[in-house]
């Protein structure tokens, strides 16, 4: 999934956004809410992660923005307040999960997945096309009875096109989609990177190339 990060405390953003994209998040970050605004016009984000208390535009503001687009992402909100009223608040201003500071990365995660099930094309929680099996959660991809030992970039791959169900999958999607703002779009490394998750696949393939189109599964 492709999650924004909208923090003002720098060292928390960043860590953060370490944590994610070691469980093969593609993150972005941003710091205050006009720029979150801007970057969520720019981008259609799977999930994101909004500090209420932020500069620039609040983050209620920036809340009630995200909720109104189409496709809409799904808002988590973190704030420093913990009382039942503030998250009562910050759900009725259409945050779809609601998380205190101090929190667990375990939990944030577990969150941000169960988000992603409830996008308007749910994603199952184990993904299985024939003999290939992928548990996003436990980070485990299997074929057969043999686990693959997959780069973050290879498992996210393999996760999106499984997802897609059959559906042709463009370079251009899978790199706006599991790559972050930094991937060079002129880069080969969305080919690079399915030849070596292909080579891993084995036989017989897996992830067919359609001219013209991109990739499917």
């Amino acid at each position: 999934m492709r999650v924004l990060v909208v923090e003002d405390q720098v060292e928390l953003a960043e860590s953060v956004a370490r944590v994610l994209r070691r469980e093969g998040f593609a993150v972005d970050l941003s710091h205050d809410g006009s720029d979150a605004l801007e970057r969520t016009i720019a981008v259609d984000y799977d999930v994101v992660i909004l500090d209420r208390d932020i500069p620039g535009v609040h983050g209620d503001k920036v809340c009630k923005a995200l909720v109104a687009r189409v496709p809409q992402p799904r808002v988590l909100m973190l704030t420093a307040s913990s009382t039942i009223a503030d998250r009562v608040e910050g759900l009725s201003l259409g945050a779809d999960d609601y998380l205190p500071k101090p929190f667990a990365y375990a939990e944030l995660i577990a969150r941000i997945r169960a988000l992603g099930r409830r996008a308007p094309v749910a994603v199952p929680p184990v993904l299985v096309h024939d003999d290939v099996q992928l548990d996003p959660a436990k980070r485990v991809a299997t074929r057969g009875a043999v686990r693959l030992d997959l780069s973050p970039k290879e498992f996210a791959v393999l996760e999106y096109l499984m997802a897609a169900q059959g559906r042709v999958v463009s370079a251009e999607e899978l790199l706006e989609r599991v790559w972050d703002e930094a991937a060079d779009p002129f880069t080969t490394t969305v080919k690079a990177t399915v030849s070596r998750l292909r080579s891993k696949l084995g036989d017989p393939m897996v992830i067919e190339t359609v001219p013209r189109g991109g990739y499917r599964i």
